[in-house]
């Protein structure tokens, strides 16, 4: 007969979600850090940290990766918000591609311009430009017509390019 005690149920569901969610919310937080690898590593830790207290008693919600990730977009925001950004060569942000800047200054800012815009504008491009949703994908998500997203996008851009124009500088071409 064996000395070591069963295994705590609890402890092997926490134990599972971590191994669950912590590549996906990393990856997640990674995307929207603006190439800023330290920020991405504390964002996730804080976010576990988070879960821990909120959690107690192995209350878990339904969706333990969505409540990880909305609390890290949270901190994520705020950070942004907190910070002046670095001006950027207009030409490094190009706000008509849904991709991620390879430039990190140039992806922090875009991370913090997305802080200053309204939660459903900011989050119709993070799906865009971060995630790298079509507009289909998004029309569908949305039950949207693929001509409204359209529209939401373009809108949201403008927005965008609001808060950023203050942070370009104009090249010479």
């Amino acid at each position: 007969m064996s000395n070591d005690p069963s295994p705590d149920p609890a402890e092997q569901a926490w134990i599972r979600i971590y191994h669950e969610t912590l590549h996906p919310l990393y990856a997640y937080v990674s995307r929207r850090a603006g190439g800023d690898r330290d920020l991405a590593e504390d964002v996730t830790h804080e976010a576990w940290l988070r879960a821990l207290e909120a959690w107690r008693g192995a209350r878990f919600p339904a969706e333990p990766l969505a409540w990880l990730r909305a609390t890290a977009r949270n901190l994520l925001v705020n950070h942004f918000r907190r910070q002046e950004p670095e001006a950027v060569d207009e030409r490094a942000l190009d706000l008509e591609q849904a991709v991620l800047p390879e430039s990190p200054d140039a992806a922090a800012l875009l991370c913090w311009g997305l802080a200053k815009l309204r939660k459903g504008q900011a989050r119709l491009l993070e799906a865009y430009h971060l995630e790298g949703k079509g507009v289909a994908a998004l029309a569908s998500e949305l039950r949207l017509s693929e001509r409204a997203v359209e529209g939401r996008l373009r809108r949201s851009r403008s927005a965008l390019r609001e808060h950023l124009t203050p942070y370009f500088i104009r090249s010479e071409q």
